[in-house]
């Protein structure tokens, strides 16, 4: 029973911590309605790194660092805020710029197809992704103090696997959407990531 209850509360926290990097699938699905399953694999499994390092870290800061550990977690909405908003307003940009161009050159297949790959996201912008949504895992550390350090790897574990399919399910959706968006769905994914900047804040800032 002990073992069942500890799988169910790892699952209730990878599904809560997950949230925000559903969003974030759902608009990087929106940015590329032709994304192929092996990088939708991809992209879900960096955030699940992310989700999956971050309690840990946070549990070590626990047990080896508390007080310092407490003093930055005040800082945290302020970085998921700046990174995803930088990350939003490119996107935004990006997408203002396809439209254009799109509009410019609406008969020449080449350019169209060029177009569709522009708004790829980009290895670095993906780790800044992974790590603006997972930030606020570091918390969790905190949750699981009382485990061992199986225990608390065991719990990481199960929230990044949950991580990834939820992930994967946002970018299916984000994907589908896309598709029917087409230009356009670029700006609605920087949309997203800012709106997402501005809860993690306003929840971290507001409690």
């Amino acid at each position: 029973m002990g073992f069942f209850i500890f799988v169910i509360n790892s699952v209730a926290l990878g599904v809560g911590l997950a949230m925000d990097a559903f969003s974030v699938s759902i608009a990087n699905g929106l940015r590329e309605p032709k994304m192929k399953a092996r990088r939708m694999c991809t992209i879900a499994g960096v955030y699940a790194v992310f989700q999956y390092a971050m309690p840990v870290i946070g549990w070590f800061c626990v047990h080896t660092a508390a007080k310092r550990f407490e003093a930055c977690q005040k800082f945290i909405p302020w970085i998921a805020l700046l990174l995803l908003a930088c990350i939003g307003g490119k996107m935004l940009k990006e997408g203002i710029e396809n439209v254009r161009d799109k509009r410019r050159a609406e008969e020449l297949e080449e350019e169209e197809a060029e177009l569709s790959g522009k708004g790829e996201v980009a290895p670095g912008e993906l780790m800044l992704q992974g790590l603006a949504t997972a930030i606020d895992a570091l918390s969790v550390g905190f949750t699981i103090a009382s485990y061992d350090a199986l225990q608390a790897n065991g719990s990481a574990l199960i929230i990044g696997l949950v991580t990834f399919g939820i992930c994967v399910v946002g970018l299916r959706f984000g994907k589908k959407f896309g598709e029917k968006l087409s230009d356009k769905s670029t700006i609605v994914g920087g949309l997203i990531l800012i709106a997402i900047g501005l809860e993690i804040f306003l929840t971290g800032i507001l409690g």
